[in-house]
């Protein structure tokens, strides 16, 4: 019959349920629905899955095709694009994160810039360091203000009880 999609499908209706309930992305869920509902019989052409699923039968082309050539896992494959490497690597931000969190820290972002240079070789300017420290690692340059030598430790303790 004319426009019938024959297409094996290795995968039985009970994994196909489960891959639909573990997907995070639409694209996956809309991926693994095509497959599912080829499998049911609930679309049984190409342009009836397409009408359900809400995509160009095109589109469904494609996905079949990649399904055809690499199985589920090539169908589910997620394109990442490869973007701009970062200014300051991992391995400096774990450092400067480990900084951040000993007692004495930094003055403030500018201080921070110095270090990353002299310690760690990163040249890298105010603005990017902040949006690092800030945003990124939630973290603040400062330190607490420093506590008078005439406090009562013991003082303290109970106030923060009561």
């Amino acid at each position: 019959m004319s426009g019938i999609y024959q297409l094996e499908i290795q995968e039985t209706l009970e994994e196909l349920k489960e891959l639909l309930a573990i997907q995070k992305t639409a694209t996956g869920f809309e991926r693994v629905q095509l497959l599912y509902l080829l499998k049911t019989g609930h679309g049984q052409t190409i342009s009836q899955a397409a009408e359900i699923i809400g995509r160009n039968r095109v589109t469904l082309h494609k996905w079949i095709r990649l399904y055809k050539a690499g199985g589920i896992e090539g169908l589910l494959q997620q394109k990442s694009s490869p973007g701009r490497p970062r200014i300051i690597p991992k391995w400096a931000e774990k450092a400067l994160d480990k900084r951040l969190h000993e007692p004495q820290g930094f003055n403030g972002y500018q201080e921070i810039v110095e270090w990353l240079s002299q310690n760690l070789g990163v040249n890298s300017c105010y603005k990017t360091v902040h949006k690092l420290v800030y945003y990124r690692l939630e973290s603040c340059p400062k330190v607490p203000r420093p506590k008078s030598v005439e406090q009562s430790q013991a003082k303290i303790e109970a106030f923060k009880k009561t």
